[in-house]
């Protein structure tokens, strides 16, 4: 949910505009609303490419590109809403069996350790429960803790201050509206393209279609045929009664290829769906005014809902804890107090010999001031020797990596992989299938067990008796002897 706290404080800071963001995969879609007598107002809208990934690269370097984006675009706006990659969370559904409501956060805890396939402090989670058949479910989602930090650190350096983290296809369809009961539906990203079903008060199905493009001229064409085939596939997963409960697919995204989208959709599915291409809001999406022909994008939802003072299904950014909370709380009971005084007064007493130290530092600093120039030339003379020296090496590398990774897989088919990716020579990325759990985490032990392999991450499993999966992990030569 969106943190009420932070909202009244953009209202006490008299804040009545907000920067939407939506990060899909190198994109970055943004847009400036403002609020005024209860309308709307789309003042700047853009699209960029990152050339950093915000997952990798160094959060201050991916904060100055955003930041120089942003000056480009001429975009002065501070507080921000900002919609993840449906890609980034891990999502999974059960039944709720009767308990008591204060016993049912330990029972998600619970279900979400034993599910997840990481540890559950390592993430951000959030929560969604439906009804569907007369029974409660719940559906479990979550983002791996360092995803969000690295981007909060990023926009933080962007000179951005982040007032929601929540999912784009939710602010597109959310679940919580009563126009999103019985709704399928699918958002077209730039590499891939998200579902979410919506059906009783929540979320009912949640997931990525990775290969929903085709790259083969160079530019992405989306396989249309796959994404109705997956969509069929999602849709067997549920039981005949949820199956007619469902009513209508709305597809947001470009306008050719959700049209296209739309005539594979009716061809394979029927015409017991509903289907239709969202081009416009309506009237009552958001309870304010909008703007005339105002853009259809998870930016701009995202940002609407926050100013129209609207809670949005799933929130991840970190709670905020001042340093006056931290304080009271290590100081709470009287005995710290106690501690606390006498390390006032130990400070007191040795307070001299910094107030000498200080004095030594600003003899130190004049002397550098002095010798600073000298440095800068003998830097300006080892980058030159940097630059010249040999940039190969005959390690072989690549080859030593795909042979451990390739004896850490069974030698029979039940994992595979699809794609492997080197970046800058050690951080390894691939994806595959496995026919189930067991022979994947099989495959993950004697990976983590093999010589050079460092900081195995699983970034996304889907699936139950075929399970899709991404793992990541670091090459470092000679790590383990």
């Amino acid at each position: 949910m969106i943190d009420l706290q932070k909202l009244k404080k953009l209202r006490r800071q008299g804040s009545s505009a907000l920067l939407g963001l939506a990060l899909d995969g190198a994109r970055l879609d943004g847009v400036v609303l403002k609020r005024s007598n209860g309308a709307l107002q789309l003042q700047q809208s853009f699209s960029v490419t990152l050339s950093l990934d915000p997952l990798t690269a160094d959060p201050e370097l991916v904060g100055q590109e955003i930041r120089n984006h942003l000056d480009a675009a001429g975009v002065r706006e501070r507080h921000c809403a900002v919609c993840l990659p449906l890609k980034w969370a891990l999502a999974m559904r059960f039944e709720l069996p009767p308990l008591a409501e204060s016993d049912m956060e330990g029972f998600l805890q619970i279900e979400a350790e034993r599910e997840f396939p990481c540890d559950v402090a390592t993430l951000r989670m959030a929560t969604s429960r439906s009804q569907a058949a007369g029974k409660q479910h719940a559906m479990l989602i979550g983002i791996p803790a360092g995803h969000v930090e690295r981007l909060e650190q990023a926009l933080v350096k962007a000179k951005l201050k982040p007032v929601s983290f929540s999912l784009g296809i939710a602010a597109l369809q959310p679940p919580d509206a009563e126009s999103s009961d019985g709704v399928l539906a699918l958002a077209i990203g730039e590499t891939h393209l998200d579902l979410q079903i919506t059906g009783g008060g929540g979320v009912a199905a949640l997931r990525t279609i990775e290969a929903a493009f085709e790259n083969e001229t160079g530019q992405p064409i989306l396989n249309a045929g796959l994404v109705a085939r997956e969509t069929r596939i999602t849709l067997g997963q549920f039981s005949a009664e949820s199956r007619q409960a469902m009513r209508k697919i709305r597809i947001f995204g470009p306008r050719d290829q959700a049209a296209q989208l739309v005539a594979e959709l009716q061809s394979r599915i029927g015409p017991d769906l509903d289907i239709e291409s969202v081009t416009a809001y309506s009237a009552r999406d958001f309870g304010v005014q909008l703007p005339a022909g105002a853009p259809v994008s998870p930016a701009f939802s995202l940002a609407a809902r926050v100013l129209a003072r609207r809670s949005a299904p799933f929130e991840f950014l970190p709670p905020k804890i001042t340093t006056w909370q931290r304080l009271a709380t290590r100081y709470s009971s009287g005995r710290l107090r106690a501690v606390g005084a006498a390390g006032a007064a130990l400070v007191l007493l040795v307070g001299v010999p910094f107030i000498v130290q200080q004095i030594q530092l600003m003899s130190l600093r004049s002397r550098w001031t002095e010798m600073s120039a000298k440095v800068k030339d003998l830097d300006t003379i080892q980058q030159q020797i940097h630059q010249y020296r040999p940039w190969f090496d005959n390690s072989c590398r690549a080859l030593t990596i795909l042979r451990q990774l390739t004896l850490a897989f069974p030698e029979d088919p039940a994992v595979s992989a699809k794609t492997i990716e080197i970046r800058d020579g050690n951080v390894v990325t691939c994806s595959g299938v496995a026919r189930d759990n067991t022979a994947l985490l099989r495959t993950l032990t004697a990976l983590r067990a093999a010589n050079g392999v460092t900081d195995l991450k699983v970034d996304q499993i889907r699936g139950r008796q075929t399970v899709q999966f991404t793992f990541e992990f670091h090459w470092q030569d000679g790590a383990k002897p």
